[in-house]
């Protein structure tokens, strides 16, 4: 099933994640509106989600993304910088933050997608799903913050 996409207001989070109490939906909302402000240039980031991924069905040989964002910055007709927050789960049925730059390069002697300071938090009895996706979004803030260029 495709995932929807939209801005955040537009996510279904009682849907997504059915244990989040009115305190939690409200926080997520403000994280994700501090990754907008990240983003500069005045435009919401587009957010994807896939409610047919809210509940878990066991390991699976792909990550279920739950609910995330991608923000690419393109720099020419060479390498490029994605930036993502996601919420997947993990094979032990845990709920996963994560948060990663990626640089996607035209080497041509390691072409490929490449994963720079990757962030992972699992969910769990120490960090609550709002707490995790604050941590995850305030590290993607520092990156869109800094240099953009894939070079760097």
């Amino acid at each position: 099933m495709p995932m929807s996409r939209g801005a955040f207001c537009d996510v279904p989070l009682t849907i997504l994640f059915p244990h989040l109490l009115a305190a939690d939906v409200e926080s997520m909302r403000r994280t994700a509106h501090a990754v907008d402000a990240a983003r500069g240039g005045g435009d919401a980031a587009e957010w994807e989600w896939s409610v047919s991924h809210a509940g878990f069905d066991g390991p699976q040989s792909w990550t279920p993304v739950i609910l995330g964002v991608d923000i690419i910055e393109r720099a020419g007709q060479g390498d490029h910088l994605e930036f993502l927050l996601q919420v997947v789960w993990t094979d032990r049925g845990r709920l996963a933050v994560t948060a990663e730059v990626n640089v996607a390069c035209w080497c041509a002697t390691d072409h490929a997608t490449h994963g720079v300071d990757p962030l992972s938090l699992v969910t769990g009895d120490e960090t609550s799903l709002p707490r995790a996706f604050q941590a995850g979004a305030e590290r993607l803030a520092t990156w869109l913050a800094g240099p953009r260029n894939a070079d760097d």
